[in-house]
């Protein structure tokens, strides 16, 4: 290709250069691009993400390809000696988190809002003992709980339906995902073992 410069009010023809990446990239490229992709999602979700939630942001819709890359950066990140891991939950779907032996150092600059102690030891037991009835919560944690569930429905922790007139309480979607548990409630339970609920189970119910 080639362009008129002018130049001191003469015209000369000025060859230019052919991009250097012209077409789609190699390969290789493209695989580093959709790795970098999903570990960017993962990075700046802060919470579990399923394979379609990925896949589009890997740009593909192949789910075994995706899974293929969130593998790959698991297994990259277990080889690495970092603070972070990348796990993958039993329904299909991966979270990048902080390794648990580096929590206590660094919890107190976590920008993420906390709970304080009564509400989260009532999430503690609905999370327990889902779906449980309002009564039964309100008769073991007192009434002063009505302040707990109001919250805790307000961050979209729990959920409460009526069920032949009475209030079920479950824990959400989004409860899972915040504190990267599973969906399925039986692996989110044995999940819960490990983490700072089960400390909170085994205190005192108190305010």
């Amino acid at each position: 290709m080639t362009y008129i410069s002018p130049l001191e009010g003469t015209s000369q023809l000025v060859k230019t250069r052919p991009m250097d990446h012209e077409g789609p990239p190699p390969k290789g490229d493209r695989v580093a691009q959709r790795l970098a992709a999903v570990e960017a999602a993962l990075y700046v979700a802060g919470r579990p993400l399923d394979l379609k939630t990925l896949a589009n942001i890997a740009g593909t819709r192949s789910k075994n390809l995706t899974r293929g890359l969130a593998c790959t950066l698991r297994q990259e990140y277990a080889q690495r000696n970092t603070s972070l891991e990348i796990l993958e939950l039993a329904d299909e779907r991966f979270v990048m988190q902080l390794k648990a032996e580096y929590s206590p150092k660094v919890q107190r600059l976590s920008m993420r809002p906390l709970l304080t102690t009564g509400p989260l030891k009532t999430l503690s037991y609905i999370a327990y003992r889902q779906p449980v009835a309002q009564k039964q919560v309100l008769q073991v944690r007192g009434h002063h709980v009505y302040s707990h569930l109001k919250k805790l429905e307000e961050m979209g922790l729990i959920s409460r339906d009526r069920a032949n007139r009475r209030k079920i309480i479950r824990t959400t979607e989004f409860f899972a995902d915040y504190f990267g548990f599973s969906h399925e409630l039986r692996v989110m339970k044995r999940q819960m073992k490990k983490t700072l609920f089960q400390d909170v189970e085994n205190t005192t119910l108190d305010l």
